[in-house]
């Protein structure tokens, strides 16, 4: 026996209870308690060589969902403020943003929504670039890399 839902809500959060007879022992109940979290995210740590390409990949798990289908976006994060760098619709070509000129023109989105930085500066070490998908309007998921730049 199993409860499938479909289009989950934060409103679906609470307790759920199973009930059902059986022969000879009575009614049986089995109950569980749902927890809808609205975010979801992961840090990682990027190590990236001065005046390389930088690859971020959107969800770093790659997970198996095709990104396409749902809007998602990247921003970048430095000294406490977030700017947005590109955003990316369903079946549209990618928008950049102005904060994507903090970068002097050195992104682009590139196949399967990786974010790719290039050449790497000094400048970039310790800034936070996150990715967050739009699954529903009351889910996104987020991934957010830490570069670390090395000189050689």
């Amino acid at each position: 026996w199993a409860l499938h839902l479909e289009n989950v809500t934060m409103s679906l959060s609470g307790q759920y209870e199973c009930t059902f007879a059986t022969y000879p022992y009575g009614s049986k109940a089995a109950k569980i308690q749902l927890a809808v979290k609205a975010e979801e995210e992961r840090h990682y740590l990027k190590k990236v060589w001065l005046k390389q390409t930088l690859e971020i990949p959107c969800l770093e798990d790659g997970t198996s969902e095709n990104l396409s289908t749902y809007p998602l976006k990247w921003l970048v994060g430095e000294k406490g403020r977030q700017e947005e760098l590109v955003t990316k619709e369903p079946s549209c070509p990618a928008v950049y943003r102005n904060s994507s000129m903090l970068l002097g023109q050195r992104v682009l989105l590139g196949l399967n929504n990786t974010l790719k930085v290039f050449p790497t500066k000094i400048t970039d070490d310790g800034r936070v670039f996150s990715c967050h998908v739009l699954y529903h309007p009351e889910r996104v998921q987020k991934s957010s890399t830490t570069v670390r730049v090395f000189g050689k």
